[in-house]
């Protein structure tokens, strides 16, 4: 089952480069200082250098070895203004326009990862998400099977047998409300980012009904999509609608759904909505003592991550070795 060491392993075989679009946060600092004792992952961070190792200094941070890049200073900055514009033509962006635009962390250091300077990038501890994943959106785009970004979560508890007990929740922050065809996209994307944690999914798509118990619109959406998700990938083990204690409890699913070969051994959930899926995975993690790693976002041609702004760097330096393991 999933470890950080697996993770650590991979990039150990083939290094990678990540940039901090807030480069001078003490978090991200302190994370930065972290990697670059080791020899997996190379830290790029994004801002004046001056006011960094100002800042590094003062809290105590070594990041001697760190690339800093300053969008004012960039050397690359004419080749990189002119992608922007032809990435953004149909919206008839002005050089003038892109060099404003370019000036902002995030969407300098999504160009980064465009340019192929950098494998993945991390943002968020003072960003917004949408002001993470708009750049995403804009410049990095969605692969071409992909209609959609979309999110999990991966929660981690270790179980009395030693091993870490996994899951992976989606989709918890992006998709307010999906559709039935995204949520088989959804699904999908998921499935493929729980196996690189060592997860063999049993995907639950949840309800307040199991196998028509209930009735509803929502029902009757999370029932096709649970069709429509098995027609198209028919090797996976997949069960829905069902309800939480279904798709958990063996003793629960030979009563509600004894058909099913996901029931009570669930450990992949797709929600309904985000409303669902953000509280399910707080719940998770705040009564159930797992540890929440997230939200990873799929779907997009290059690995980028969000982090939630009151992260700290111990979930800074978690979510780095994430991203850049999804490269």
């Amino acid at each position: 089952m999933f470890g950080f060491g697996q993770l650590i392993n991979i990039l150990k075989k083939n290094p990678k480069k990540i940039v901090f679009t807030e480069g001078k946060d003490p978090r991200i600092l302190e994370a930065a200082s972290r990697l670059l004792a080791s020899s997996f992952l190379h830290p790029i961070l994004v801002g004046v250098e001056d006011e960094i190792y100002a800042e590094a200094e003062e809290s105590g941070f070594n990041i001697r070895g760190a690339e800093i890049i300053n969008p004012a200073e960039f050397d690359r900055m004419e080749e990189m203004i002119d992608l922007f514009c032809e990435l953004r033509k149909s919206k008839g962006v002005t050089k003038e326009q892109a060099a404003q635009v370019l000036s902002q962390n995030n969407y300098f250091g999504t160009m980064l990862v465009k340019m192929g300077l950098a494998d993945a990038l991390l943002g968020g501890a003072t960003y917004s998400t949408a002001d993470t994943v708009r750049p995403a959106l804009q410049l990095i785009k969605t692969k071409p099977e992909n209609s959609i970004v979309s999110s999990c979560y991966i929660l981690v508890r270790p179980s009395a047998t030693g091993e870490n007990e996994v899951l992976a929740m989606a989709d918890c922050a992006i998709n307010i409300h999906p559709t039935e065809d995204e949520l088989v996209e959804i699904a999908w994307e998921t499935t493929k980012c729980a196996k690189i944690f060592g997860v063999d999914p049993q995907l639950a798509f949840l309800s307040y009904s199991t196998l028509g118990s209930g009735k509803g619109e929502d029902v009757d959406k999370m029932r096709n999509a649970a069709q429509k998700t098995k027609a198209k990938y028919p090797d996976l083990p997949i069960g829905g609608e069902m309800q939480f204690d279904a798709a958990v409890s063996p003793r629960v699913a030979r009563t509600k759904c004894p058909e099913l070969e996901v029931g009570g051994h669930a450990n992949t959930f797709i929600f309904p909505d985000i409303n669902a899926g953000n509280i399910g995975y707080k719940i998770a993690q705040r009564l159930g003592n797992f540890e929440a790693y997230g939200p990873i976002l799929l779907g997009l041609n290059a690995p980028i991550n969000d982090l939630s702004r009151g992260c700290n760097a111990s979930e800074v330096y978690s979510m780095a070795i994430i991203t850049a393991a999804l490269a």
